[in-house]
This record gives structure tokens, C-alpha cells and sequence, in this order.
């Protein structure tokens, strides 16, 4: 825990002082990634998943320069309408609240906040990572560094498969980040279940996350860990179904020069508009299926 002020939600602030495990959820979700209403019942449904999984849901954002670990319905529900919400990451977090802003946190930003509030899990989609081209853009996600340096376990379906995912993975071991597929060697991608790429490590249970998690802080080791979650095998869209579907994507976002932050939500755009909506009933399932899994970690922590 931190001196720096928190404003927790009442739901937060009893499982806090009942010992109750809890799991961060990230706000862009919410924010940059579906329009009103589907995004607010999709945040409705993964916090529930965290319920029912036996912990707590604390998801973080920044509103009227307020850092919130959980969100009231209420606050939910204006946050899934709002408009002109910034995307916050390790560069402009602290500007936002300082200058009093509102903004939803990207994976970075999430694990900086739940490493403030003192929880040791977060489940989100996927991370980012190192974008195709990067040799010439470094465009490279700050989520990898936030990695290495925040002792939080970031469950995730891989790096999100519009990515350079063999360059993320390869940062990804330059800077110590230990990368764990669960119940299997492959790591996923993203709407896939599996790659060509092999995971450099693998572990069967949330137990045993929770006892690596355990022993790299024993250890005084910095940064946290990545657990590759597959997405389920009913929900997902085969990788080579897709690969074209994202070059596809990619070749568009050439020609319509779209570069930096604006990359990303480009191409999911792009992409749910190529499938139909198939990417987007993936990411949903995945992101559930994320939630359920980090549920089970946190309890592990808890006990």
C-alpha cells in the first residue's frame, strides 16, 4: 500500500478489511472498446464472473482527478456513457489526476493502481506488445516495461494477435517477465486458442501461478508475471482464418496513416467490421474467461 490517496468503493473497502481476495479490471474496456449499451453489460458480466469466482472485482479509473479502486453501479454506468475519456498509461496517468481529468486505464495504468491498492491480480484481454513495423515506428506498448518493473500477475489470452507477437515475446524475456501458458505448451493467440510460438513456460493450476507469484516476491524479484489464458475452444476463430483478416486490417491502416495510440482501436475496428462482429463475441468470451481464471489466483493468494 501507498500514501497516495485512493477512493475505494464500498465493496472494495469491506473485502479489503474482511481479507477477501479482489481482482483488478481495467477501464479502456469500457471506455475504447464497445459502444453503450453492449459495453456496460459486458463490464456487468466479467465483474459478476469475479463474484462468482469468490472474489472481489475492483475496477480502476481515474474520474475528476480521483484514482478509484472499484467502481459503484452508478459510476459504471456514467463511465460506459461518458465522452472524451482519456486513454491513460505510465505517461499521462499522473497528469490526468493532477489536473483533475477522467480517464480509463489501459493495462499499465491498471497494474500501477492495483500495485497502489495492494492486489496482486488483474484480468484483462490481452496486453500489448511490440506492433508490426515497430523497426521503423518503435511503436512498442508501454505494457511490457509496466511488466518487468509491477509486481502484479496480469492474466491475459496472449498479446493481442494484431501484434509482432514473436518480437513481444522476445522483449518479453529481455526484460525477465516470466510468461506462463496455462494448460498447454502454445501460446495463445489472442482470439485463437493457439499459436505456432511455444510458451516459454507452463503451469496447470491456479494454485501453482499462485505459488510463483508467491516466491517472486519471496525473492525480492521486481515486476510481475503474464498468465497466457487460451480463450475457449467453442469461442474462438481459428488463426488462419484470421491471418488474412488482419493483414488485411494492417494494409488499411497504412493507407489511412494511423500511427501511436490510435493503431490498436484502428485495427479492432477494422477487424470486428471483416468478421462481422465474430472478433468482438471472441473478446467478450475471452475477457470472461480471463476474469473467471484470475478469480481462482486470487483466491489461491488469499489462502
Amino acid at each position: 500500500m501507498t500514501s497516495f490517496p485512493l477512493t475505494f468503493s464500498a465493496e472494495v473497502a469491506t473485502a479489503r478489511k474482511n481479507g477477501t481476495p479482489i481482482v483488478a479490471l481495467e477501464s479502456t474496456i469500457i471506455t475504447h472498446g464497445m459502444p453503450y449499451p453492449q459495453n456496460l453489460e459486458v463490464a456487468q458480466q466479467v465483474e459478476a464472473d469475479v463474484r462468482e469466482g469468490g472474489a472481489i472485482p475492483a475496477t480502476i479509473a481515474v474520474i475528476d482527478g480521483e484514482l478509484h479502486i472499484g467502481l459503484d453501479p452508478e459510476q459504471l454506468t456514467a463511465l460506459a456513457q461518458a465522452k472524451g475519456v482519456a486513454k491513460l498509461s505510465r505517461a499521462d496517468m499522473a497528469v490526468c489526476i493532477a489536473s483533475g481529468g477522467t480517464g480509463a486505464t489501459t493495462v499499465a495504468a491498471t497494474m500501477i493502481a492495483a500495485k497502489l491498492a495492494g492486489i496482486a491480480v488483474f484480468a484483462t484481454g490481452g496486453i500489448g506488445g511490440v506492433h508490426k513495423g515497430a523497426e521503423e515506428s518503435f511503436d512498442i506498448s508501454a505494457d511490457l516495461l509496466e511488466l518487468a518493473q509491477t509486481p502484479v500477475t496480469v492474466v491475459a489470452a496472449g498479446a493481442k494477435a494484431i501484434l509482432d507477437v514473436a518480437k513481444t515475446l522476445e522483449v518479453l524475456e529481455t526484460q525477465g517477465v516470466p510468461v506462463i501458458a496455462y494448460g498447454q505448451d502454445s501460446f495463445p493467440a489472442f482470439w485463437s486458442a493457439s499459436s505456432l510460438l511455444k510458451a516459454p513456460l507452463r503451469l496447470d493450476s491456479a494454485a501453482d501461478i499462485a505459488r510463483a507469484h508467491q516466491t517472486r516476491v519471496a525473492m525480492g524479484l521486481p515486476g510481475g508475471q503474464l498468465i497466457a489464458n487460451p480463450i475457449p475452444k467453442d469461442a474462438e476463430i481459428p488463426a488462419g482464418e484470421l491471418a488474412p483478416v488482419i493483414a488485411q486490417a494492417q494494409a488499411d491502416a497504412t493507407v489511412h496513416r494511423i500511427t501511436g495510440k490510435g493503431v490498436t482501436p484502428y485495427l479492432l475496428q477494422r477487424i470486428f467490421e471483416l468478421t462481422e462482429g465474430r472478433s468482438l463475441t471472441a473478446n467478450i468470451a475471452l475477457v470472461r474467461n480471463n476474469a473467471r481464471l484470475a478469480a481462482k489466483i486470487a483466491s489461491e493468494l488469499a489462502t
